[in-house]
């Protein structure tokens, strides 16, 4: 057999067909209510009273009988319009770098946080949770696109992780998702902006993490958390933001609807990303895989190339969803 006939050939496809719902999830029949049992369970995986391992374990089980949360229309917070400050003062770039010196923080990362500058933003509603495995499972289908997420080992659908958000995407399938769904809903989704994301992150307060305080491992699962790997959205409670979204502190980096320029007023940094791919849309919001001086609200990063930055994204919209 030559190299053309093995690429042709089924038994060394690279990718099986994607796992039919119905075979791995159990569903309730056409107008059958949600189950109590599983109401109690995504009840239980935001409820901040409870151990992580618990609210981890009750995740898992909605990932194999279907998460209530993750509903056809996502569930969406409202932001309000206002002119809002985006960016950080060019006289806190010291301080940052400082704190978070033992995790490697270069000052020309933090440099490209700056200056802070006014946005106007016009009212909008945000994602409360990122795009799940389960959700791009039916967009593929749908859709009928060949590229897997990176994180989906041999390609495959993680069925026991349905309600995990999606990692390993490219921003431009990011924005094909939204197309898909606005087709689907009727209803026009779409990344949000830099500047929306941060908003949505900090609040009219401006904090510096998407919840109260400094950086709290138990708020974000990140490196720090211990957990090292996607977990059930919205398990970590603490971290919710001020407007109601959650996850937007880690469990995955989320592509925004912008590539990165500077600031008005800012410098251009030639970093990393830049130096290896040129033009690259701006990732917010730290992951499981990385530290946490990423889930800073203010933090602009990107997917780099490779496997330590898995990214995933949440949708926003400026129409009230119905």
């Amino acid at each position: 057999m030559n190299l053309d006939d093995i690429t042709r050939s089924p038994h060394f496809q690279e990718h099986a067909d994607l796992a039919d719902p119905a075979r791995v999830h159990r569903a309730p029949g056409p107008g059958q209510p949600v189950s109590a049992d599983r109401l109690r369970l995504a009840a239980a995986v935001e409820d901040p009273s409870l151990p992580l391992a618990e609210r981890l374990a009750a995740g898992g089980m909605l990932g194999l009988l279907g998460d209530p949360r993750l509903t056809p229309v996502p569930v969406t917070c409202f932001v309000p319009g206002a002119t809002v400050p985006v960016g950080l003062p060019a006289d806190e770039v010291e301080y940052v770098v400082r704190h978070w010196a033992d995790k490697g923080v270069e000052e020309s990362w933090i440099v490209k946080e700056t200056p802070e500058h006014p946005v106007r933003l016009d009212d909008f509603w945000i994602a409360r949770y990122p795009v799940t495995n389960g959700e791009w499972r039916d967009f593929l289908a749908d859709a009928g696109l060949a590229d897997r997420p990176t994180t989906w080992y041999l390609g495959a659908y993680p069925w026991d992780r349905s309600n995990h958000p999606v990692a390993g995407v490219r921003a431009e399938h990011a924005d094909a998702y939204a197309s898909w769904l606005s087709e689907r809903t009727g209803h026009p989704w779409r990344l949000p902006t830099e500047a929306e994301w941060e908003y949505a992150a900090k609040g009219p307060e401006g904090r510096p993490y998407p919840w109260e305080g400094g950086f709290d491992p138990d708020a974000a699962n990140t490196r720090e958390s211990g957990v090292h790997t996607t977990t059930p959205v919205g398990a970590f409670p603490d971290g919710q933001s001020p407007f109601g979204a959650h996850d937007m502190g880690g469990n995955v980096e989320e592509f925004t609807a912008d590539d990165y320029a500077p600031y008005p007023g800012g410098v251009a940094v030639d970093d990393h990303l830049t130096q290896s791919m040129g033009t690259y849309r701006v990732a917010r919001g730290g992951g499981f895989a990385r530290f946490g001086d990423l889930t800073r609200t203010r933090r602009r990063h990107g997917a780099f190339p490779g496997p330590l930055y898995p990214v995933g994204f949440r949708l926003a919209t400026s129409e009230r969803p119905s």
